[in-house]
């Protein structure tokens, strides 16, 4: 790798996964620590100027962006404007910037795939925020890729994973979507896809724009929970037997949520070379690592 490799966010589970796999390969990452109140617009600044990388990604605010249960609006508005910051500052230095969305940018109307033609319509203030942040990095940067991620599934207690296992072992029922679709995807394969592009941007290929990943097979939140418990019961034999179909509209997160959220990952395939993963093979070497930390 000649480019010089930025990664803020290294401290998270995706960026854990992505240095991971760069290790592998011999592929180092400069991975600086976040201030104690978080990345903003200032310390970028200063950061920047100081390092100079030829690219960057940008998973400072994943956790919030793909885990969180919720996100305060007034949190969301200052990651919209450090983004924007970040946006303008890579471009200012001819840097390279590798930005993740996500499906939330769609209201989930259509029960076909999206492709990344489809217009945007996000429904909940995440989705809404995500939806700004990607219009602000296309105008202010236009050496960018813009990644947007399916269900993103990892090994953080806290996170979408580790909530629904900790119920799992609480409650004597669970209740999930049987008409919610999605493309589960394990972190590793999210970082598997961020280190493939970041490679063909090394050979120089002006490859900007927006791409769609997900999982390869889209299911249902209930098929997904069935096959995380399956998977899980090879190491904990205490979880929940029941679990129960709802439809998307009795579930308490309808209005954040989009029901259909299955994205079409033709373009990334047919650029960058990048095929689907399927989901299932990742789960148990994600819920390995998920119960030694518990």
């Amino acid at each position: 790798m000649r480019m010089r490799l930025m990664l803020l966010g290294g401290g998270n589970a995706l960026g854990q996964a992505l240095i991971r796999l760069g290790a592998e390969e011999d592929i180092g990452f400069l991975a600086p620590r976040p201030p104690e109140s978080g990345w903003d617009a200032a310390s970028l600044t200063q950061l920047l100027d100081d390092t100079r990388p030829d690219a960057l990604v940008n998973l400072a605010y994943y956790f919030d962006w793909f885990q969180a249960e919720a996100v305060s609006e007034v949190r969301l508005a200052a990651q919209e404007r450090a983004v924007e910051r970040l946006a303008e500052l890579c471009q200012h230095h001819q840097i390279r910037l590798l930005q993740p969305s996500s499906y939330r940018v769609f209201d989930g109307s259509r029960a076909t795939a999206y492709s990344e033609k489809d217009e945007p319509l996000p429904l909940g203030s995440l989705g809404q925020a995500l939806w700004r942040i990607e219009q602000s990095v296309r105008a202010a940067c236009p050496r960018h890729v813009l990644l947007r991620f399916g269900w993103l599934l990892d090994e953080s207690p806290e996170g979408l994973l580790g909530r629904f296992l900790a119920r799992a072992e609480r409650d004597t029922s669970l209740f999930l979507a049987d008409d919610r679709r999605g493309n589960p995807t394990p972190v590793d394969d999210a970082a598997r896809v961020i280190l493939a592009v970041l490679k063909q941007l090394d050979c120089q290929a002006p490859l900007w724009g927006t791409y769609h990943y997900g999982g390869h097979e889209a299911t249902t939140a209930l098929a997904l929970g069935q096959a995380v418990l399956s998977e899980a019961r090879h190491l904990r034999d205490n979880l929940v037997e029941e679990i129960v179909a709802q439809a998307h509209a009795a579930r308490p997160d309808a209005g954040q949520e989009p029901q259909h959220a299955v994205l079409a990952c033709k373009k990334i395939l047919h650029t960058f070379g990048i095929k689907p993963r399927a989901w299932r093979a990742g789960l148990p070497s994600l819920l390995d690592r998920y119960y030694r930390h518990v």
